[in-house]
Order: structure tokens, then C-alpha cells, then sequence
């Protein structure tokens, strides 16, 4: 079990059970398809976290410095997919494909809003073929959340505060999502080509 508990909280009573063994399975199988993955600290609060303020996300964020994703909870279906969702940028961080973004939005910087909806479809495929390789149940993203998530600051180098931001809309995340999950290889993910070579490389099914 890789997930580690921060000193500054939480109890562990008011954490059911069935959210963390959740919580730590989808923690395995990230490890299981990609390396370097990085692990979920639970804290009381994302705010003074890898420089993250209140303008990033309250319940989940990934500070790509250390390699670490911080949780505030480990309850319930959204926070399960937030994690998920962190995981997803983690393996873009790590295996080069957010540096392959990077340097397609500095050469293209007119195409910089089509290249991070492509970096964001990825993230959410991802994090559904995750969810289904950690054996979680079913849920549409569309039945979790009202708005779309995850449009302010959520990832990135300390400080968290000045991360990237995107929106896609509630039911493009939830299309991507809902393939991930349904899909049995990792090339479903390849969004448009987005990264392709490098995702391949990366997974370890």
C-alpha cells in the first residue's frame, strides 16, 4: 500500500473502509501500467501545498516537483475519479508527453486551446482506463458532477497556484472517461496522435 498519511490529518475513522481499499487499488494499478508514478498523500487541505492557494482545486491536486498527488478525502466516486484523473497527468508528466504539449503549444501558439483539449481528453481517457484496471465501479462522470471539473489550476510545478487551466465541457470529459474505461488497450487514449509513440512506450498493460 503506497498511499501515505500526512501528519497534518485525517482521522482514519471517518474514512470507510471501502473508500481507501477504492482509493489504493486505483494506486496499484497506476504503479501496475506506468512507472514512475507518483503517490496520494492525504492532507486536511490542499491550500499551502506545493505552493496551491484557493484558487486550486480544493480536493485534489498533483505537484509535479515532488511527485505527489495530495488528496483531501477519500470519499465517494468524484474523489475517486479526481485521483484518477491526477494519475492521467502523471503519466503525461512523467513519460515525456506534457513536454511533447509544451513544446507543440510554443511552436503553434494559436493551436495552444485545440493542443490542451487534446492534453486534457487524453488525461480523463486515461483515468478511465485506470479506474477499470482497478476493478472500480462504473459511475458516468455526468452522474458525479454538475459542472465540469478540474477547469482551475489542479497540477504542475510548485507553485500549484499558477498551473495550467483548460475546460473541455462536462460531457467531452465524460465521452473520454466512459473510452477509457470501456477500452481493453491503451491506444484508445492516443488522442489524435497526441503523444502516441511515447504512451505506447510508457504502458505496461
Amino acid at each position: 500500500m503506497r498511499m501515505k498519511w500526512c501528519p497534518v490529518l485525517i482521522a482514519l475513522a471517518v474514512a470507510p473502509a471501502v473508500a481507501e481499499d477504492g482509493l489504493t487499488s486505483l494506486e496499484d494499478a497506476a504503479h501496475a501500467a506506468f512507472s514512475e508514478m507518483p503517490s496520494v498523500v492525504l492532507v486536511d487541505q490542499i491550500a499551502g501545498q506545493c505552493g496551491a492557494d484557493e484558487r486550486v482545486n480544493p480536493h485534489a491536486a498533483y505537484c509535479t516537483t515532488r511527485n505527489i498527488i495530495f488528496a483531501r478525502d477519500i470519499t465517494g466516486a468524484a474523489q475517486t475519479y479526481r485521483v484518477a484523473h491526477l494519475f492521467g497527468h502523471a503519466v503525461q508528466v512523467q513519460h515525456g508527453i506534457a513536454d511533447v504539449a509544451l513544446r507543440e503549444i510554443r511552436t503553434r501558439p494559436e493551436k495552444e486551446l485545440e493542443l490542451r483539449g487534446l492534453v486534457a481528453r487524453q488525461v480523463d481517457c486515461i483515468a478511465g482506463l485506470l479506474s477499470a484496471k482497478a476493478d472500480l465501479p462504473w459511475t458516468p462522470l455526468t452522474d458525479l458532477f454538475e459542472e465540469e471539473p478540474f477547469t482551475g489550476s489542479h497540477w504542475g510545478r510548485d507553485p500549484l497556484r499558477i498551473g495550467p487551466t483548460v475546460s473541455i465541457g462536462l460531457a467531452e470529459r465524460a465521452d473520454w472517461y466512459a473510452r477509457g474505461y470501456a477500452a481493453d488497450e491503451i491506444s484508445v487514449c492516443a488522442v489524435g496522435g497526441f503523444g502516441a509513440a511515447l504512451l505506447f512506450k510508457a504502458y505496461r498493460g
